[in-house]
């Protein structure tokens, strides 16, 4: 008989009670290019396996201590081995026996007395399967990373246009510099801080994190609505100024909300959403646009306001000079009269007083230059 050449499937493992058998499933293996390992047992083969993965097993049924069908079962529930294509050849010719062969895991069933040529057809035909199989295996690794790659490369130029179009909103709030970014960072602190707490439950995840990331620089995107001369005004606003002011929430909503009926499954949109209206509302519900308090005020919405409140305090204003960190914190942990506590979702400020030294590393990290002339604050 001509061998064989079987690529890079090569390694096959006899098992099998009987030397005879043994001997001449070895003498055909090898006559046709293939590695045989023969093993006497179905606990050696299963060790065999184990130490160095095969490329498919040829299996007897009757043997002492474990039978095939225990040995396929072990296989099959082992991650790393459960793939190899296991061929049952047993002197049993019952139906029964050969659905309980399959229903074990197995790929075919020769019955003893076998012929060498159908045997050896069996083999090229299930290792030319498995090589394929690993082809597609392959191929589909490959196209997954190819789609990662894409979906991150449209996702990082989204992300980039998002942060462009919220500075768009920051620069015509001419002193505000990076605030965007680090109410980013300091959203993310606090939610990680609260999620290692376990706060809320599973409501904070890796997910939640990672929107509230992405999504925080919406937050004050409908200013783009509100006039350069309220905006930049340095003086008290009048009582309709200051609404003005305030209609950048629902703008930033409405703008929102337009995208977001066209894809609502987006849970990014949803959370930009919610920051977008809800950023300024009360856990005492004195806020706006909503007036909602406690729980009603969406979870992130609860979080970037500490955020967003800690870094107007601690930037430069048109209408007030930057605060120092100690004062910043105290205002936001005990009051001034206009910022109060009870402002706060509890538990968020609690998670804040515990990682304040993060956001002063965040601060500086991302601190803002003086207009020219004018010095930096002090820390």
């Amino acid at each position: 008989m001509d061998k064989r050449h079987t690529d890079e499937f090569t390694d096959i493992l006899v098992v099998d009670d009987n030397p005879n058998n043994l001997q001449a499933l070895a003498a055909l293996l090898k006559d046709r290019g293939y590695k045989a390992r023969p093993v006497p047992s179905g606990a050696l083969a299963l060790k065999a396996a184990k130490s160095q993965p095969p490329d498919l097993i040829l299996l007897d049924i009757n043997m002492p201590e474990m039978d095939g069908f225990a040995v396929c079962e072990r296989l099959k529930a082992d991650h790393a081995l459960k793939d190899i294509p296991v061929i049952f050849l047993s002197a049993r010719i019952e139906t029964q026996d050969k659905m309980k062969a399959f229903a074990a895991g197995g790929v075919d069933y020769v019955t003893k007395p076998f012929q060498i040529d159908e045997v050896g057809a069996r083999i090229g035909t299930h290792l030319k399967l498995r090589r394929l199989q690993k082809e597609l295996e392959r191929h589909n690794r490959n196209l997954q990373q190819v789609v990662r790659e894409k979906i991150k490369e449209i996702s990082d130029s989204q992300m980039a246009t998002i942060l462009a179009l919220s500075k768009l909103a920051e620069f015509r709030d001419e002193e505000t510099g990076n605030h965007i970014l680090r109410v980013q960072r300091y959203c993310k602190a606090l939610a990680l801080k609260l999620k290692e707490e376990g706060a809320f439950g599973e409501e904070i995840d890796d997910a939640f994190v990672m929107d509230l990331f992405h999504s925080s620089p919406l937050h004050d995107i409908g200013k783009i609505g509100v006039p350069d001369k309220v905006l930049g005004k340095t003086m008290d606003l009048t009582e309709e100024e200051r609404h003005l002011i305030e209609t950048h929430t629902l703008i930033g909503a409405n703008t929102l909300g337009a995208i977001f009926t066209r894809y609502p499954s987006n849970g990014f949109l949803k959370m930009g959403l919610d920051l977008a209206r809800h950023h300024h509302e009360h856990w005492d519900g004195s806020g706006y646009p909503d007036g909602l308090a406690g729980e009603a005020i969406p979870l992130c919405a609860r979080i970037l306001i500490i955020a967003d409140q800690y870094d107007a305090l601690r930037s430069r204003r048109p209408y007030k000079p930057a605060l120092d960190a100690a004062t910043a914190y105290k205002i936001l942990a005990e009051g001034d009269g206009k910022t109060r506590p009870e402002h706060f979702d509890p538990r968020v400020l609690a998670a804040f007083k515990e990682i304040i030294p993060e956001f002063e590393k965040i601060y500086q990290g991302y601190r803002d230059d003086p207009p020219p002339g004018k010095p930096k604050e002090k820390a």
